[in-house]
């Protein structure tokens, strides 16, 4: 039995729909496979009760088809679904990374960016890269359609989550159609001062780049409490925040010293909206890992 280790992630990052991504340090999800007949699929975990265990509607079964690779597959579930943490990516992930090895695919990381994103259909209706390819490769990735580019970085993070859910496809249904000149342009310098921000390892930079006036004030609408999570992460010492992937995760970027401060004011402001929510202290981290039993 092979064992893979694959991280949540944070998409967009504010500035850049559907093009950044970031691996995160912590949660993970956790999956286990041994060759099979035909594919069964067990989960547990968190949110596991709404995690289908048919092959036919689980990310993890789209990844076990794409590569011809049956197998049965124990999925544990350390990244809650609908958080805005990459919880299907997680688990495609680490399935693809695991089932390649297990059959001897011989596909490279980045060759199994679009095969583990097979997966994500499942969820968003269309295979998106952009939780897979940190998820797999680690660090800061942007995913075009040439390919991914990877940047190690280590840049400190806090991801608050609350207990609340807002699906994929919903949010997707708010993105907008078309912007206003301005607001691309604004968009595009402040995407730019983020991928610098994360060359240099610059908290600072990466937190002045997320701003977004074309998706996320669309999105924000979705998660409430947001406006006041915002302001008290701001408050504590964050130099960014934003929605995390689709929400209702929300990702505040700052420096190591303020991380405690910073979780601590985004649970107490959605604790003043009455809402309970966890936050995860941690930073940009490495992709999938992959253990023999």
């Amino acid at each position: 039995m092979l064992t893979v280790r694959a991280p949540a992630t944070s998409a967009n990052l504010g500035s850049g729909f559907d093009v950044f991504g970031v691996a995160l340090e912590t949660p993970a999800d956790v999956v286990r496979v041994e060759r099979a007949r035909e594919t069964t699929i067990s989960v547990t975990g968190a949110g596991s009760e709404f995690i289908p265990e048919d092959p036919e509607g689980n990310t993890v079964g789209a990844v076990a088809k794409a590569l011809d690779a049956p197998a049965r597959i124990e999925i544990d579930k350390g990244v809650r679904p609908a958080s805005g943490l990459g919880s299907s990516a997680s688990s495609a992930a680490a399935a693809a990374v695991a089932l390649n090895e297990l059959y001897d695919r011989g596909h490279s990381r980045k060759e199994l960016v679009p095969i583990a994103a097979e997966g994500e259909a499942l969820v968003s209706g269309e295979a998106h890269s952009d939780n897979v390819a940190p998820s797999l490769l680690g660090g800061f990735t942007i995913v075009t359609d040439d390919g991914v580019t990877q940047v190690d970085t280590s840049v400190p993070l806090v991801a608050c989550l609350p207990e609340t859910a807002v699906s994929t496809r919903d949010a997707r249904g708010v993105v907008p159609d078309e912007a206003a000149l301005d607001d691309v342009v604004s968009t595009v310098g402040n995407a730019a001062t983020l991928a610098v921000g994360m060359t240099r390892n610059d908290p600072e930079l990466v937190g002045r780049g997320m701003d977004d006036d074309i998706v996320t004030p669309q999105r924000t609408a979705l998660i409430d409490g947001y406006d006041d999570v915002r302001e008290a992460a701001l408050e504590a010492g964050a130099t960014g925040v934003t929605v995390s992937g689709a929400g209702p995760g929300i990702l505040a970027v700052c420096d190591r010293s303020s991380r405690r401060a910073v979780a601590g004011a985004m649970i107490d402001a959605f604790d003043d909206n009455d809402i309970e929510s966890r936050a995860y202290q941690t930073q940009v981290g490495s992709g999938a890992t992959l253990y023999r039993d």
